[in-house]
């Protein structure tokens, strides 16, 4: 149904911005737009945890953690998925993962690391 491919990560200071971006390669439009979207992130010694995600109704989804900071969009045209990260803290530290389509049909990118320098 379509592989993620994540890029855009890198090592920012505290207080940065960074722009991930996570293109759907191999998906025709209609499916693209018919899945789960979503960005997760792993932390050294810590489990995956959802970041932010966008359903095929378009409703949007924050962890606590990055509302206010984050916002995720998508250019179905591009059929990618995009993070924008503003104000970023050193706890956003770690490895970033698109994944693409529904619970139990979902497919993951091979990551980005996001590192924050105090």
């Amino acid at each position: 149904q379509g592989q993620p491919v994540e890029s855009g990560g890198g090592l920012v200071q505290a207080g940065g911005s960074l722009r991930l971006s996570c293109v759907i390669r191999r998906s025709i439009l209609s499916v693209f737009t018919s899945r789960l979207r979503g960005w997760y992130r792993q932390a050294p010694g810590k489990e995956r945890e959802l970041v932010a995600s966008i359903d095929s109704g378009g409703d949007i989804i924050y962890a606590d953690s990055v509302k206010g900071r984050f916002t995720i969009s998508r250019d179905n045209a591009r059929k990618t998925v995009y993070l924008q990260m503003n104000s970023l803290k050193p706890e956003d530290t770690g490895v970033y993962y698109c994944r693409f389509g529904n619970d139990g049909n979902e497919s993951w990118g091979q990551g980005t690391q996001v590192t924050v320098s105090s």
